[in-house]
């Protein structure tokens, strides 16, 4: 006869746990194969649940994606916190490291697919495309006009608008590599240091106090 204190009782997953499981297969169903093609069958079975289960939890596959988008941002919100370690040294060595970490952010793979994808599902819906600047690059952008504006604080940089600057600056570290990437799938590291470069080469000549 079986010893009842020796048997652990089954538990079985807690809802919260659920709803995590269903977010993270339709964070990969959706950005591997699209939004047309992922489907909520396929998204429960990944996620171990009925598709009752995901229905009852999101109602359909429109709010199920924006919470996928959700997730996906919030995962990534750590990585676009850009603050390269450069206390101590010289605006322009500050500059450029943020300008080299900023373009290693944006040119890794997995960001390059889910820009991509955001950008095709947000002609479906557009709240999908707010949803991700306000959880990514929105905030990154303050974060660098916060930079930006701590060098004006110490009299290396004269700028009036720095959420403007920071604009500027990351249009320029983007440069038309931004497009190559995007649309041909294409690096060129050296042309891309030099964009970096010349990004911090300009902005020092329009905000630099020479300090």
């Amino acid at each position: 006869m079986s010893n009842p204190l020796s048997s652990k009782p089954t538990q079985r997953p807690s809802s919260e746990a659920k709803r995590e499981a269903i977010i993270h297969a339709a964070a990969q169903a959706f950005f591997d194969v699209g939004y047309e093609a992922a489907s909520i069958e396929a998204i429960a079975a990944d996620a171990g649940v009925s598709k009752v289960t995901v229905y009852n939890h999101f109602g359909g596959k429109p709010a199920l994606f924006s919470a996928a988008v959700e997730h996906e941002c919030s995962r990534m919100s750590g990585a676009m916190q850009i603050a390269p370690d450069g206390e101590g040294r010289p605006i322009r060595e500050r500059l450029t490291l943020l300008g080299e970490a900023f373009h290693h952010f944006v040119s890794r793979p997995e960001i390059m697919r889910f820009d991509r994808r955001i950008a095709a599902e947000s002609d479906r819906d557009p709240t999908i495309g707010d949803t991700f600047m306000n959880a990514g690059p929105r905030p990154m952008c303050i974060h660098m006009a916060g930079m930006i504006q701590a060098a004006v604080d110490a009299g290396e940089l004269e700028v009036e608008d720095t959420m403007l600057a920071a604009e500027q600056f990351v249009s320029m570290v983007k440069g038309f590599g931004e497009m190559e990437r995007r649309f041909c799938g294409r690096i060129d590291p050296d042309r891309d240091q030099d964009r970096i470069e010349g990004a911090v080469e300009v902005f020092l000549r329009a905000y630099g106090t020479g300090k």
